[in-house]
């Protein structure tokens, strides 16, 4: 089992999947300056309006590029030198973009694919493979929704825009307190506070390891808080105000049918993939 179940995942953004290309898609969509420089320092990303800080491998930003920011994107791009998985780059580019409620706008990561072409020389093509993944279902026939999965009545439009008019901040939020729309988690803990379905797909695909799609067929925004335990128990207390790990509680498979009333269902499913043809490590700053 990677690391990926122990990432605290903050905000996740739509989960698209638009087919690969190996041409900038629009001219226009470039960052006014960019810099590109190696770096020793952790893997990370911040963004906030018009600004893109990020340090990771080459694989994880061509994956962001073409997929949209969608978890396990790097299991979809294929070939490349072995330098890609190991040396790691620091972006920091000013660009015009503003997020969207569930996450960076489509802008931005076309952004970062054209910074990729222009200085990391980077050529593709996409293919089309059948890939192992999940389904996200209702669990019963009837449609019956588990006791811990309730819709939202929260205006997420409304929160950014007055958000972007200056509104002041929110309150503090408790640690078990829901986001408003948005998700938050550990390595036991989905909390949200008004998202949609794919939205939690997308979070699951982080924790199960594989693609999931959501098949459940329920429009709108939900909060929700599941807690399952993990296949691996984290060293360490809890942060204060997070109850403890319950060793002997139900799995995430299970916790999700039995609260949420969903299941994971395992299938197949064609998915495009990014084939790397060339690419170059990137001429300094």
């Amino acid at each position: 089992m990677s690391t990926a179940l122990s990432l605290i995942v903050f905000m996740l953004s739509l989960a698209a999947r638009p087919a690969a290309q190996s041409v900038v898609a629009d001219p226009r969509l470039r960052f006014e300056v960019a810099s590109v420089k190696p770096s020793t320092g952790p893997t990370g990303e911040r963004g906030q309006p018009g600004r893109y800080t990020a340090t990771r491998t080459v694989r994880f930003f061509i994956a962001d590029a073409f997929f949209f920011g969608t978890p396990l994107g790097t299991s979809r791009v294929i070939g490349g030198p072995q330098w890609i998985d190991s040396a790691r780059y620091e972006i920091n580019a000013k660009g015009e973009w503003q997020p969207t409620p569930d996450g960076p706008p489509r802008e931005l990561f076309l952004m970062i694919r054209s910074l990729l072409e222009e200085r990391f020389k980077l050529k593709t093509h996409h293919e089309t493979r059948e890939l192992p993944i999940y389904e996200l279902v209702v669990a019963r026939a009837d449609g019956k929704l588990g006791p811990g999965l309730h819709m939202s009545d929260v205006d997420c439009d409304a929160l950014v825009a007055a958000r972007r008019g200056g509104a002041p901040p929110p309150r503090p939020r408790g640690p078990m307190d829901p986001p408003p729309c948005r998700l938050m988690g550990g390595p036991a803990r989905i909390i949200a506070g008004g998202v949609t379905m794919e939205q939690l797909a997308t979070n699951l695909a982080l924790r199960v390891e594989r693609r999931v799609i959501d098949k459940t067929s329920l429009s709108g925004r939900f909060e929700f808080n599941l807690a399952f335990t993990p296949d691996r128990m984290p060293d360490g207390a809890p942060p204060p105000g997070v109850p403890a790990i319950d060793p002997d509680g139900p799995g995430i498979f299970t916790a999700l049918q039995e609260q949420l009333g969903l299941k994971l269902v395992p299938a197949k499913a064609q998915a495009d993939v990014v084939v790397i043809d060339s690419v170059e490590r990137p001429t300094p700053d």
